[in-house]
């Protein structure tokens, strides 16, 4: 008989955080049911109710524990999400050491599994004896970058943004300065020296499992682990949720009924994931641009905000985004689409027959929902790593169009109304959907039960946990 194994997982706050390394949770323990998962979860303010419904979601052998929240009026008011993160996580430290020294107590761990926000927590896995490992929710580009970054600080002078050449990562597509993730935009600013900081403490870990595939990323999974072979890699993906946490079933229901209306191919998907937010003019000029277009759409739409990132931890207003959209927009436009207030069921529209393409902030869940259903891109990066993404996709893959952005930061209607029947319409985009096709064929390859190479590394994780010298047979 297999003996049950233990191991820990430490999410960092929001639910695009939590989501990923819960899935990556379930996935494992679908192909290894003897090991039981403890899952710790700070929070920055009260646990959101999205969160707990999601947890009642989940299997029994996958037990979470809300870590005591942290008060806003601790953290700097106004920072920059990352921030708010990583420091709501650096103080659910003692919270995080006192849950791991009483399981430590009960029963052996063989590893402490962290999100990479809360890096800081796998300190604690030298203390109590375990393997420690980052979940990497994002792409093997992303994580070459914060590995590569305490080099890159230490070659480049000034702003990132203003080097007029690339930058080469080994085995990636070149990226220039202006599309690296958004903290490496200011580097005197705390987001900066907080990123710097993480990629630093990486060091410190024992692998890295990632949420990508290697028929995605191979060239550049294979330089990484060429240049960094003193971690093990795990390419693990694509792991995303196979059904989409349903808010209102009526308001679901109604948007597969219109996309059931709607012809084979026809419908562009837009939405900028559960954090992100468009100006007030940003809105104006995709709402003409899709109405130009002359397309289908089903766009769901979020209040508008200065901040590009303002849903991104649960603190936006409850107003009716339907206000805010161009007088008689919902009038001239009621036969080709439909909008909706602030959330979708995206796994479901993902996969429905009409849809065929997609207009994304390019989040990495949503890359990959998207890579899975051999769905093609537009790509509206907004924060985070999502620029880094787009180039991957448009440059690197070529399965994606990404629109020009005017001097004052905007995407004007004519622009949105090119891409989107560049996508929807002309031989180019036929071209990237053939190829997303191909990597949607790729995805259902890696997770094959029986011989996908995500498969094979988990199995690898499994067999290194299973023989770790700390654990004794407990059957």
């Amino acid at each position: 008989m297999a003996k049950t194994m233990r191991i820990a997982v430490i999410t960092s706050p929001g639910l695009t955080h939590l989501v990923p390394i819960l899935e990556f949770s379930k996935r494992f323990l679908e192909l290894h049911p003897n090991f039981h998962v403890t899952c710790m979860i700070p929070s920055l303010g009260p646990h959101p109710d999205s969160t707990k419904s999601y947890l009642q979601t989940l299997p029994s052998n996958i037990h979470s524990i809300l870590l005591p929240p942290i008060n806003k009026q601790d953290l700097p008011q106004g920072a920059y999400p990352g921030v708010l993160i990583q420091k709501t996580v650096t103080l659910s430290l003692p919270s995080i050491r006192d849950t791991l020294k009483s399981l430590t107590l009960r029963e052996p761990l063989a590893a402490l599994i962290a999100d990479a926000y809360a890096f800081e927590a796998l300190s604690f896995a030298k203390e109590f004896n375990f393997l420690s490992y980052i979940y990497f929710p994002s792409s093997v580009m992303a994580l070459s970058l914060c590995l590569h970054l305490p080099k890159l600080d230490e070659q480049v002078t000034g702003e990132y943004k203003d080097l007029k050449d690339p930058i080469y990562l080994p085995g990636c597509v070149p990226v220039f300065g202006r599309d690296l993730p958004f903290p490496m935009q200011n580097r005197s600013s705390d987001a900066y020296k907080l990123y710097l900081e993480r990629s630093k403490g990486f060091s410190n870990v024992d692998g890295f499992i990632i949420n990508s595939f290697l028929e995605l990323e191979s060239a550049a999974m294979k330089a990484l682990a060429r240049e960094k072979s003193c971690f093990s890699f795990y390419d693990v993906g694509p792991i995303t949720q196979k059904r989409s946490s349903s808010n209102d079933g009526d308001e679901e229901l109604e948007c597969l009924r219109w996309l059931d209306k709607q012809p084979h191919s026809s419908v562009l998907y837009v939405s900028f994931g559960s954090g992100g937010t468009l100006s007030q003019s940003a809105i104006n000029e995709l709402a003409f641009g899709l109405e130009l277009s002359g397309q289908r759409f089903l766009w769901v739409l979020r209040a508008p905000s200065d901040s590009s990132s303002a849903a991104y931890l649960d603190n936006q207003k409850n107003e009716d985004p339907l206000k805010f959209l161009p007088s008689g927009f919902l009038e001239r436009t009621k036969e080709k689409g439909l909008v909706l207030p602030s959330w979708a069921p995206q796994v479901q529209i993902l996969s429905h027959d009409s849809v065929g393409g997609f207009l994304s902030h390019c989040g990495w869940n949503s890359v990959l929902e998207s890579v899975q259903v051999g769905v093609p891109i537009i790509t509206w990066p907004l924060f985070a790593e999502q620029r880094m993404n787009a180039v991957l996709l448009v440059d690197g893959l070529k399965v994606a169009v990404r629109p020009n952005v005017g001097e004052d930061g905007v995407v004007g209607k004519e622009e949105v109304s090119n891409v989107i029947k560049c996508l929807m319409e002309q031989e180019e985009g036929k071209a990237m959907r053939k190829r997303m096709e191909d990597l949607k064929a790729y995805a259902a390859d890696a997770v094959n039960k029986d011989a996908g190479s995500s498969t094979h590394a988990l199995s690898h994780l499994a067999t290194k946990w299973e023989n770790f010298s700390g654990i004794e047979d407990n059957n």
